[in-house]
């Protein structure tokens, strides 16, 4: 019994942070993210079995919760089952993806024809000067604690709790501005994804 009282607890208050994220409350999301990731990466990692592409989708589904959340219908399920629907559509689109890309790369193998020069290719040069570009303009967007932790985790390679540790703040704090700035870099690299793939 008082395990049937956890969950609707629960329940109803994965459905209160969904309604606080679509008023824009990034608390709310760093609340539900923490209350719901275990459950939204170990599916995505059943899906695909590539711990990578699970944590890609992981982040992919807290995006799109962000973005829609206010399309959130209480009345057509809960919220793990709402979650679970978009881990699942994302997940398969990721391996139509991959299985489309392997299919691409096998078909290639038998048009290569000569061995390719190994210096360096102006064009590639280029594309990856307007990519570099693109993702500093993107990281300069980031408020200063958010570019701050991103650059220690990712560019320096430091664990969240090295981050947190260097920094001095709260692993829950580092791990929220590392999540949240992570959120803002998709959403404003997302119209040059094409380009950056």
């Amino acid at each position: 019994m008082d395990g049937a009282i956890k969950s609707a607890s629960a329940t109803e208050l994965w459905a209160e942070l969904v309604g606080q994220v679509a008023e824009n409350s990034e608390l709310a999301l760093a609340r539900l993210y923490d209350g719901t990731s275990r459950m939204v990466y170990g599916m995505a990692l059943r899906i695909l079995g590539d711990p990578s592409a699970a944590e890609d989708i992981t982040m992919e589904v807290y995006l799109q919760v962000w973005r829609t959340a206010c399309s959130y219908d209480p009345g057509r399920g809960t919220v793990l089952s709402w979650l679970a629907t978009v881990v699942r559509s994302r997940a398969i689109d990721c391996l139509r993806a991959r299985k489309a890309r392997r299919a691409e790369l096998e078909d290639n193998v038998y048009e290569v024809a000569e061995l390719h020069d190994s210096r360096p290719d102006p064009e590639l040069a280029s594309v990856n000067a307007g990519q570099a570009h693109l993702l500093r303009t993107a990281m300069g967007a980031l408020s200063r604690d958010q570019r701050e932790a991103i650059e220690l985790a990712y560019f320096s390679g430091l664990s969240h709790s090295e981050v947190a540790e260097r920094t001095g703040l709260p692993l829950g704090t580092v791990k929220t501005r590392i999540r949240m700035g992570m959120i803002s870099l998709r959403e404003s690299l997302q119209p040059y994804r094409q380009a950056l793939l």
